[in-house]
């Protein structure tokens, strides 16, 4: 009869591990070692009982002894495979050769360590296989948002209210024939949001085109915008088409719209409210079915009063508008906008995507980002190239700046919120969700959620 041999319920950040080897003496060694670091380990002396507890998504690991009654370490993993082919096995063997060695890792074991073992080393692998498990279920969890927000379409990523905000209004104005202002700090990604609007809309198959107000010298951007004929000015020796025809039928995206100058905008006013373009050295009008995207980073309305834009062209311009927020307003979608940026990194340079360290999240969290999703996405590129710590190292200290002036004690405790308030965003709310992600009671995680003033229907989408 298979008996479990002890069970911890202890709950511990450092992870699960399972250990079965039909030798009490050798469970019991391990599971010391284990529990002197940390970690919650529960022993079996056979596969059968093990079996039972192992379910997909778990976030532990299994240690197991390859010569064992009834079914061996091979045919276990074989079993476990079957039910999450992700989740790392550890094999331990008294017996081992090179062959034995060889067949246990073709047939995807995580390790192969002989008796009698190490154990810093075997500590290390453990650790090692703890890591690449979370990994494992955070880019799950990355692909499930991904398919969340397949409709219409994981663009756009996030789950913190104000995305979720963004997202259903821009869905209401998708197809609609009405001319966009976008509004966003540098870097949060105002083109990725004319983007996604375009490739969602019926506009889709023609053509998208962006166009920098601000990276466009005065003297040529009215050509850039409208064409000209050939002979129009000195160097124009053949007719040129501009942007906005260019666009016909699809898109046209000016960002830094506060940039264009004063003497542009009226043609630009002229051409939002006549849908026709003229190519400078012509007199012809051009019919225009183009939607029109503008993207701002300053404050217009002030830039008007001021008299350096113009109120007509603001109004008509801000029939509908997206305001975009900064990343440090949305902190609970910054892990899952690093995963994401980080497997795009990783598949981009081929190179093997590693976990990321509780600290460096946590600095993630704590970090004001004044670059926004750009300056995120950068530091996500910097850790697959150069390594976690070359990464965040030369970060410097910005990762801390909000927590700077703070006590050790208040570290601690802003961490913890941060990541009881990712738990439940992550979880939608449930509370039986966020206690088996943190591994907390549930009497632990009320009262830590009384403590941080959080409610669970605040998290609920």
């Amino acid at each position: 009869m298979a008996i479990n041999m002890k069970n911890k319920t202890t709950n511990n950040k450092l992870g699960t591990v399972y250990v079965i080897d039909d030798e009490e003496h050798i469970c019991l060694t391990i599971e010391q070692m284990l529990e002197l670091q940390d970690f919650n380990v529960e022993t079996f002396s056979s596969a059968e009982a093990l079996l039972g507890k192992v379910e997909i998504h778990w976030p532990g690991i299994i240690i197991s002894d390859i010569n064992m009654p009834k079914m061996d370490g091979h045919q276990l993993m074989e079993k476990i495979h079957q039910i999450d082919a992700g989740l790392p096995i550890i094999l331990l063997t008294g017996f081992g050769d090179i062959s034995m060695a060889v067949k246990a890792m073709r047939k995807g074991a995580y390790d192969f360590i002989e008796k009698p073992f190490n154990n810093e080393h075997l500590l290390d692998t453990v650790k090692r296989a703890l890591d690449k498990r979370a990994l494992v279920l955070e880019n799950r969890h990355l692909k499930k948002e991904l398919e969340n927000h397949a409709s219409p379409g994981p663009r756009i990523l996030g789950h913190s209210p104000s995305i979720i905000h963004m997202r259903n209004m821009l869905n209401q104005v998708m197809d609609a024939p009405a001319d966009i202002m976008i509004d966003g700090e540098t870097g949060c990604g105002k083109e990725l949001v004319a983007r996604y609007l375009h490739d969602h809309s019926i506009r889709k198959d023609n053509n998208f085109v962006a166009l920098n107000c601000g990276a466009i010298p005065e003297n040529i951007i009215e050509s850039e915008l409208f064409g000209a004929e050939s002979g129009a000015y000195t160097g124009a020796d053949k007719r040129r088409i501009g942007k906005f025809e260019h666009a016909n039928g699809g898109t046209i995206f000016l960002d830094e719209i506060e940039s264009t100058p004063m003497s542009l905008q009226v043609k630009l006013l002229r051409v939002l409210e006549e849908r026709k373009v003229v190519r400078l050295g012509s007199n012809t009008g051009i019919d225009l079915d183009v939607r029109i995207i503008a993207a701002t980073k300053v404050d217009l309305l002030a830039l008007c009063d001021q008299g350096d834009f113009r109120h007509d062209l603001y109004y008509r311009l801000n029939l509908v508008k997206i305001d975009i927020p900064p990343l440090r307003e949305r902190i609970e979608d910054i892990p899952l906008l690093f995963l994401h940026f980080a497997r795009i990194a990783s598949a981009r340079y081929h190179r093997e995507l590693i976990p990321l360290s509780q600290e460096h999240k946590a600095r993630l969290i704590s970090h004001d980002w004044p670059g926004n999703v750009r300056e995120l996405r950068n530091l996500a590129e910097r850790f697959v190239l150069l390594g976690e710590f070359a990464a965040f190292n030369e970060q410097g200290n910005a990762g801390n700046e909000n927590t700077s002036n703070m006590s050790l004690h208040e570290r601690v405790e802003f961490f913890e919120r941060s990541l009881i308030e990712e738990a439940l965003n992550n979880n939608n709310g449930s509370i039986k969700g966020t206690m088996d992600e943190l591994m907390l009671a549930r009497k632990t995680l009320y009262d830590k959620m009384k403590k941080y003033d959080l409610a669970r229907k605040e998290f609920k989408s």
